[in-house]
């Protein structure tokens, strides 16, 4: 397990944040959000079919056009955001924190956040993993057969279906990684819900959990979700800058008197 801080109580303990991350964390990194305004599958429904598991297993063409999806994606071009960075630097400051995120991207890591301070609710998007043998390869070097001319390249052990290690509609999520961010919820004080509609389960329920453990909820995001009832503090401004500005001021309370 990713251990969490310190639990609420032991005093030497500096207040633990949860950060549950969404897609509209990374939408100033160039990269989509799928629910919102303009979002992904708003725009294109037949998208959805991508990466959603049954789909993609049974119908070759699917896979083609996942591949396609994958090639072109702005994920791997993207660059960490104002948002990722602000979460590096409440770490920096000395505040526990601990990420939970609903992102493939990989940018808090890629801003400077440890491993150790990320969970993967989803998986990663950077990494490709063999449905038969569970063998597993970069993405890039599964996007490099692509471009070499293979649609729908197999594993090279065993001749199975390749996707990316993301979990799919369709797919449970890794339990081991879902025991952590429970852990991790269940000890916070603090829980920043941001950039997530806090529709999909079982990722959303966390936020019900926090506070159910007695942590304050601060939900950043643009549209309403079904957990605002809950929260103590609701923020619509872009999170470019209102998560920066939410996140100083959590590590000038959590200052030791």
């Amino acid at each position: 397990m990713k251990d969490p801080e310190p639990p609420r109580g032991q005093p030497s303990a500096r207040p633990l944040v949860a950060i549950l991350s969404g897609a509209g964390v990374s939408t100033d990194s160039g990269i989509p959000d799928y629910r919102g305004p303009d979002g992904l599958w708003r725009r294109d429904p037949e998208a959805e079919k991508l990466v959603t598991y049954d789909f993609y297993m049974n119908d070759p063409e699917v896979r083609r056009r996942s591949w396609l999806m994958r090639r072109d994606s702005p994920a791997f071009r993207a660059r960490p955001n104002a948002a990722h960075e602000a979460v590096v630097r409440l770490a920096e400051s000395g505040v526990p924190v601990r990420v939970i995120t609903q992102n493939v991207d990989g940018l808090h890591q890629a801003a400077g956040l440890p491993e150790r301070k990320v969970l993967e609710l989803h998986g990663t998007s950077r990494s490709v993993v063999c449905t038969g043998c569970g063998a597993r390869t970069t993405m890039a070097e599964a996007i490099e057969r692509v471009e070499a001319g293979e649609a729908d390249p197999p594993c090279r052990d065993c001749g199975g279906i390749l996707k990316s290690a993301t979990v799919m509609f369709g797919q449970a999520l890794d339990p081991d990684v879902l025991a952590d961010a429970v852990a991790i919820t269940r000890a916070c004080h603090v829980f920043v819900a941001v950039g997530t509609s806090l529709q999909v389960q079982p990722a959303a329920s966390l936020a019900g959990l926090a506070v159910e453990h007695g942590a304050r909820l601060v939900i950043v995001n643009a549209e309403p979700t079904p957990y605002d009832p809950l929260a103590d503090e609701i923020i619509r401004e872009p999170i470019g800058r209102s998560l920066p500005a939410l996140l100083r001021r959590l590590a000038q309370e959590s200052r030791p008197a």
